[in-house]
This record gives structure tokens, sequence and C-alpha cells, in this order.
């Protein structure tokens, strides 16, 4: 493509000669005052995009007729510039010139794009009022307005009255059907068309492969595959781009990159953005790069899409290398000032360790213009990241600035609320929700849940649940998890089983709930039934947080030996958070080998990661092992690893305390400790009261 940008650079650059010349040699013979020849050179400048040139001899046109107008209006809807466009249209008509079907086609052409539902009224008024209602070009223009417009009713209409239809006007009504996802209507039509003979374009299987993205639909994608192929469309790039998203959609990689490869000659640059595209939906991120390697190589012109879905593809430590490459390339070529790689970078560098938040913010601080994007994502990120009190900064300065807020926006400040246990500033963003309209939001209801359950106000967090819509499983897994981890597992169990009374969808997430649950409150053989069952019963794949969930559920029991036998026979191989559950379990459990063994693969996984270390080494405290816990702080300290304090926030009389493990530096901390030492004598002593007791009841309560 680099190679043919200067040709065609030239092509425009010698049409806009040709055209310039041509002019001055009208002026010079006398008979630009031709309405034809002055029409032709009108055409001439519009094709060359110097509009300014064009408008300036329409000026000076003694007469003009329908066709000088109409090629002005579509000079400027070509060049997105519907008002001047409108402008035209509105003084054409005011000028008393009459319309025809291309006039009313390039301004409905406009009012589509723009999304001008009101024009495309007012022009639909003119079609009636002019007669050409019934013109072909008009009415599949009329029906296309609609249809980009969101009014798919509107548009079928004008097709029913329509006395004459072209493949025009019956792809546009596909397309409109396509937009709003009602596949049954598309396939209807589809059907129809061949019952008429209708010619089948690339315009009518566009539409439709973009329906087909699930596995279900994988032999229909194949069945269109084979009509296109049976119609010579199938170098067709809109077709051909289609096909291969269609196919990754369906699950089939294999596909996609067979119809890549048989397109050699016939690819644009979208063609390789979507085989690029569907490597990195199957997660197939080595391969991704190959090919980002291999579209440089060809100086394929990368446009925006290109870049921010490489950068996306470098999602942790172990694709780190390559992100910095990437963001040397993006250095290199000038485009670290576009907002949108921007972001992708600072979403690339959030994904790596927290050593790289530096960076992230770095990259942030130097966006000439930020937009909502670029906001949330250094404010997710520092929410994520634990830096609550930076991340509840930015959301000041996001209220400051006046920037249009978000779920993303609201759910993220109430993470961080949750981690300060800023009780307070939760309720003050709550109360911005109920006024803004985002409290009915799945992701805004569950941040609530969340906040209020972590700030122990169980109450507020069912009154949260109560009021959201009760169909979304996003909202029913916070509940869930709010009642796990407050102790009350028998409640998340139960609401797990009324999810599937009241039909709400089941996903993952719904079981990390429910075993969370069953490991709280010692259900370990239920819980291992949710995790076999979630595949043959629910439909739903086991992922990593399920297995990990159910490791650490047998590791709670004792059950060391079963869950090594778990970690064999997961399908795929164990990440760092499986195997950091394996480690806690064998911290527990005090097997000191596989302790080991875990450990070695954690550290090859993630060297910058002090859990691990911190979890070893109290491992080796235990079995008064000194000589390997100096190893493993020599190790951290030969690779700069420095362990993170854990900190705890408390909100008291609307101001917030925090406090680290034997911390001293709180200006009431003699108090504080004199408090916690009556508090655990009144436990001890409780206990031993309770041991004794020779009530039934008291026995009963001891043990549960």
């Amino acid at each position: 493509m680099r190679a043919l940008q200067p040709l065609i650079e030239s092509s425009v650059l010698n049409l806009s000669r040709v055209t310039a010349a041509t002019h001055c040699y009208a002026i010079k013979a006398a008979v630009i005052g031709d309405v034809y020849t002055a029409n032709k050179i009108i055409n001439g400048y519009k094709n060359c995009r110097d509009l300014d040139t064009a408008l300036k001899l329409f000026d000076e046109m003694s007469y003009r007729d329908t066709a000088s107008w109409n090629t002005m209006i579509a000079g400027y809807v070509n060049s997105w510039d519907f008002l001047s466009a409108w402008d035209l249209y509105k003084s054409m008509k005011f000028n008393g010139f009459a319309f025809d079907g291309y006039s009313f086609g390039s301004i409905l052409k406009g009012a589509a794009v723009s999304g001008g539902l009101s024009v495309g009224k007012q022009v639909h008024s003119d079609v009636v009022k002019w007669g050409y209602g019934g013109n072909v070009y008009s009415g599949s223009a009329l029906l296309d307005m609609y249809a980009k417009c969101g009014r798919v009713g509107d548009s079928y209409r004008v097709f029913q009255y329509m006395p004459e239809r072209n493949s025009v006007s019956w792809n546009a009504l596909i397309a409109g059907y396509a937009e709003i996802g009602d596949q049954e209507s598309c396939f209807r039509l589809f059907k129809l068309m061949e019952q008429e003979r209708v010619p089948l374009e690339d315009g009518t299987f566009v539409p439709l492969l973009t329906l087909l993205d699930d596995p279900v639909f994988y032999k229909l994608t194949m069945q269109l595959h084979a009509k296109v192929l049976k119609l010579g469309l199938e170098y067709q790039n809109t077709v051909l781009n289609a096909g291969i998203a269609s196919y990754s959609g369906c699950g089939s990689l294999e596909s996609a990159k067979r119809l890549f490869d048989s397109a050699v000659g016939y690819r644009d640059l979208v063609t390789w953005n979507s085989m690029l595209a569907a490597y990195l939906e199957h997660n197939q991120v080595e391969l991704a790069f190959k090919l980002f390697l291999e579209m440089e190589q060809l100086c394929l012109e990368l446009d925006l899409y290109t870049y921010t879905s490489i950068l996306s593809a470098c999602s942790g430590d172990a694709q780190k290398s390559w992100g910095k490459s990437l963001h040397a390339l993006v250095i290199k070529r000038g485009l670290e000032q576009i907002t949108a790689i921007s972001n992708s970078l600072i979403a690339m560098y959030l994904k790596s360790n927290s050593r790289d938040m530096g960076d992230a913010i770095k990259i942030f601080d130097s966006i000439e213009i930020k937009d909502g994007v670029s906001w949330n994502s250094i404010l997710t990120g520092l929410s994520h990241k634990g830096l609550s009190e930076d991340a509840l900064n930015i959301f000041l300065k996001i209220l400051f600035n006046k920037m249009e807020i978000d779920h993303y926006t609201l759910s993220a400040a109430l993470r961080s609320c949750s981690d300060l246990a800023s009780l307070q500033l939760g309720q003050q963003i709550h109360a911005y929700a109920l006024k803004s309209g985002f409290e009915r939001n799945e992701y805004v209801a569950s941040a609530f849940i969340f906040m209020y359950s972590k700030s122990g106000n169980l109450e507020d967090a069912w009154k949260t649940f109560m009021a959201s819509p009760g169909n979304s499983s996003i909202t029913w897994n916070s509940i869930m998890f709010a009642y796990a981890q407050h102790g009350d597992g028998k409640v998340a169990v139960d609401l797990f089983f009324q999810m599937i009374e009241n039909k709400v969808k089941l996903d993952h997430i719904s079981f990390v709930a429910v075993l969370t649950a069953c490991s709280h409150i010692g259900l370990v053989d239920e819980g291992i039934k949710f995790l076999e069952s979630m595949e043959p019963v629910y439909g739903i794949a086991p992922r990593m947080e399920n297995y990990a969930c159910a490791i650490d559920l047998l590791g709670r029991a004792g059950r060391i030996v079963e869950a090594k036998e778990l970690v064999k026979a997961m399908p795929f191989q164990p990440d760092a958070m499986v195997w950091k559950t394996l480690l806690g379990v064998c911290r527990k459990c005090g097997d000191i080998e596989m302790a080991t063994e875990v450990a070695s693969r954690l550290l090859d996984l993630e060297p910058g990661e002090h859990c691990t270390y911190v979890l070893l080494s109290d491992l080796y405290g235990h079995l008064q092992r000194w000589d390997e816990i100096a190893s493993v702080k020599k190790l951290m300290r030969t690779r700069g690893v420095k362990k993170v304090p854990g900190w705890s926030w408390m909100e008291v009389e609307h101001e917030v305390h925090s406090f680290n493990a034997e911390d001293h530096s709180h200006a009431h901390c003699q108090e504080i400790y004199a408090t916690l030492r009556q508090l655990m004598h009144e436990i001890k002593v409780e206990e031993e009261t309770s041991s004794f007791s020779s009530d039934p009841e008291d026995v009963d309560y001891c043990v549960t």
C-alpha cells in the first residue's frame, strides 16, 4: 500500500492539474459560460476534493441547471460536510430549481451518514411533493436513510410502497435489520431476493455474515460462503473481510486463515486487520505478532485499528518487550499524540505489573487532547492497582473538568471507595448515580453492592440488589460474593439456585461465587459437584478462576492430594493464579516439597511479584528453615523485588484512618493497641467459657 501511495497522490495531483488546465482553456476559449462545460469542470474539482474552487466557479456561473446543484451537493456530502450540503439543497429549493432522483439521493445519503432524521423526514416530504415517491433511486435512498437512522420500521414501510425495487433497495433493508441484530428478518428477505431473482451482490452478503458470530452458525456461514463462491464474489473485499470475521466469530480460526490465504493479491488493509483481530479473538498472540511483522515488511499503511489491536495483545509481563518495541514504533512514526493510540498504550502498561504504572501515568499526562477513554483508563488502572487515593483524586478532576461521566467512571470510583472503606464518599457517589440515572446500570449497581459489602453494610448491599434489574448475572454474582465473604455462604448458595429458578443466565463468575461460598462454609463435596456440572449441565466451560476456587476449597479442607490431582486434570496449562492458590494450600498443609516446586514455577512466570516470595518465606519460617529464608530474601534483593505492605482503612466519624501490620504511626496508636489487647482478652475469656458450657444450645452454637 505504501508503494501505491505516491501513485495515488500523483493521480489526484494530475487530475487536479488537468482540471485546472481545462478550466483555463475554457476561459480562454470563451466557453466557460456553457453550462455543460462548467458542470464538467466543477465535477473535476469535486473529484479532486477542491470544493473551494468548485464553489467559486459555481457562484460565477450566470446560468445553472439541476446538474450544477447536484454536483456541488454530492461534493459536500462525500466530503462529510453535510451542513454545507444542506444549505445548498435549501438554496436550490428557494431559487426554484427542479429536483431529481440524484438530488434526493445525495442529500439523503448525507442525512443517513450524519444521523439527521429530522432533515431526512423533510426531504421525504419533498420526494412525495415532487412526485418521486415511485423513483427507485429516491426510494432506495429514503429506505437507506431510515435504516441508518435506526428507524427500520419506517424503512420497511417505504420498501413496501416502492413500485419498483432494485438490489440496492433490498440490500439497504437487510443492512438495516442487521444493524439491530434481527437475523430472522435478514434471512427472510434474503430468501425473498432469491425467489424474485433479484441479483445478489456483495452488499447482500456482508450484513448477513456480520450476524454469524457464534459457533452455532458455523454451517450457515459455510453455506453463505458456498453461495459467494458460486456467484464469483469471493474476492470482493467487503465480502472477504466479513467472511474472515464470521468464521472467526464462529470459532473456526482455521477456516478464517484458509479464506485469508486464498485471497493473495486481493487483500486490502481491512483484510489484514480482520485476520489480526481473528488471531487476537482466539488468544493466538504470537501468530498475531507474526502477522503484524508481515504487514510491516510489506510496507502496508497501517491505521488506528491496526495499532490499537496489536497493542491490546500486550496484556502482561510475557509480552512486555513487544509492548515496549511497539511504543518505540509509535514514537518513531509520530503517532503518540493520537488519543486512541495513547489510550491503548495506557491500557497496555496497566495490564503489566505495578511497576509500569508510572509509564501509564506519564503517557496520560502527555496526551494533549484527553477523551473520556483516557480518563477512565487511568482511573480504572489506579483503582485496580490499589492506588485508591490517587484514583479518587482523578475522579475529582473529572468532576472539576466537567468531563462526561459514564458507568465505567462510577464503577472505578466506587471500587476505590470500597478499598478505602470510605462509606460516606460512596454514598455521595450513590446520590450522584441516582440523580444522573445510572443506578439501574448493572455495572454500577454491582459496584454499589461491592462497596456496601466491603463497608460491612449488607443491608444496603441487599437493598441495592433488590432495586437493580433482576435479569443480570452481574448483580446476582455480586450479591452472592457479598454474602459469601461475610460468612453467609448458605445464603449465597440459595441465591445461586434462585438465579436458576428466575432463568438468569449463568456465567463462569456465577460459579466462582458459589464455589467461594462453598469454600467459606466447608461444603467441599458440594463445591466439587458444582465444578463438575458446569459444562455438562450448564454448558459453561470452566476457566482458571473456577479451578483456582476448587483448589482453594480442597486446600481449606486439608485435601491437598486431590488439589494436586485437580491441577493435573485441568484442560489447559495453569496460570499464575492457580499456582498461587496451590502454593497457599501447600503453606497451609506444610508440604514443603510441593511448595518449592510450585514457587519455582511462579518465580519463572512472575519474577517481579512479591507475593510468591512472601508466601515461600512464611512457609520456611513456620518450619524454622532459616537458610532457605535467607536465600529467598537474597533472591528478592537480586531481582529488586520489595514487599508491598498491606494496608487497612477504617472510616470513623467521616474520617478515614489507614493502618498496616504492626503500625505505630497513628497519633492514637497507644489507645488503639490498649483497646485491641482488651478485645483479645475478652475473646479468649469468651472462648474458655463457651468450651466448658453445659448448655446444649451453646455447644451447638460453638460447633456451628
